[in-house]
């Protein structure tokens, strides 16, 4: 509403506030727009942007499915406007390592991850957790994390299978999720939000394992312990509470004229969103609207 985007403005010293989203979309002095609201509404959103002729970032997880990505990524690619999804684990400094350390063949060739997310909420259908027609569940809200980390490490799995739980108000409360690659490799994912989990991530390869320091998705260190020798801690600390990297990549980005960031392209987003749906698939689970 007008009145708590002025109280919201005044709190935090913004000049500029907006009675609804259309208003913002459309200030032709705005350049590029984050999209925070319920994962239900990220495409809606997303798409109004765009057509304004805005760049975005929009939240993990980017879409409730695989065509709604799909929609926002043509309609981004047709007006060569930028578009990210915000998976802020893929611009931290632990990440930035993970990365270089895999390069250089520090532990040989990949073979397996292990990866947990879940925390404990109690039951509320009321929560968006809990609510379908907000994309309730812990697979878009913490699984995509998990899907998105073994996505970075393999690509698209050949075969997923799973284990899930279905709660009350018919949402995924927790799953088991095992994803398999081509020559035996594999990711062992585990997601939930009404269990608390250690949030640890091991990535183990022929000649040695990397373990993100939990909680995993925003570490600020890591181990990387090469076979028969002892560990070696990195820092990699982050700045503020770690959503900074995003935007300083988001900004990179528009600097130098791209349309997508190298840290996660588009076309992987959609095939995190199809893998998510497949998932999904086996379950028989359906959010209103699809």
């Amino acid at each position: 509403s007008a009145d708590a985007a002025s109280a919201f403005g005044s709190r935090f010293g913004f000049t500029r506030h907006y009675a609804c989203y259309a208003e913002l979309a459309n200030d032709p002095e705005i350049d590029v727009v984050y999209i925070a609201t319920p994962h239900a509404l990220h495409h809606t959103n997303a798409r109004l942007c765009l057509e304004a002729g805005k760049a975005v970032l929009c939240e993990k997880p980017f879409t409730l499915n695989g065509p709604q990505a799909h929609d926002l990524v043509q309609i981004a690619r047709e007006r060569q406007l930028f578009l990210m999804e915000a998976m802020w684990t893929r611009c931290l400094p632990a990440f930035a390592e993970l990365r270089r350390l895999l390069l250089d063949g520090t532990v040989g060739e990949l073979r397996f991850l292990t990866a947990d997310f879940g925390f404990h909420k109690a039951f509320d259908p009321r929560h968006r957790l809990f609510d379908p027609a907000l994309g309730g569940g812990a697979l878009l809200d913490v699984g995509v994390y998990l899907a998105s980390l073994a996505s970075m490490l393999f690509g698209r799995p050949e075969q997923i299978h799973s284990q899930v739980l279905i709660g009350a108000s018919g949402i995924d409360e927790q799953e088991a999720l095992l994803f398999a690659y081509e020559r035996g490799r594999f990711a062992q994912l585990t997601a939930a939000i009404t269990s608390a989990t250690p949030h640890e991530a091991t990535i183990v390869g022929s000649a040695g394992s990397i373990r993100l320091h939990a909680p995993w998705w925003k570490a600020a260190s890591l181990s990387v312990t090469p076979a028969g020798q002892p560990s070696e801690t990195i820092a990699a600390p982050y700045l503020g509470n770690g959503y900074t990297h995003e935007a300083i990549e988001v900004m990179r980005c528009l600097r130098a004229g791209a349309l997508e960031s190298p840290l996660l392209p588009l076309d992987e987003t959609v095939a995190v969103m199809e893998t998510l749906d497949r998932l999904r698939a086996t379950w028989g689970m359906r959010y209103p609207g699809e």
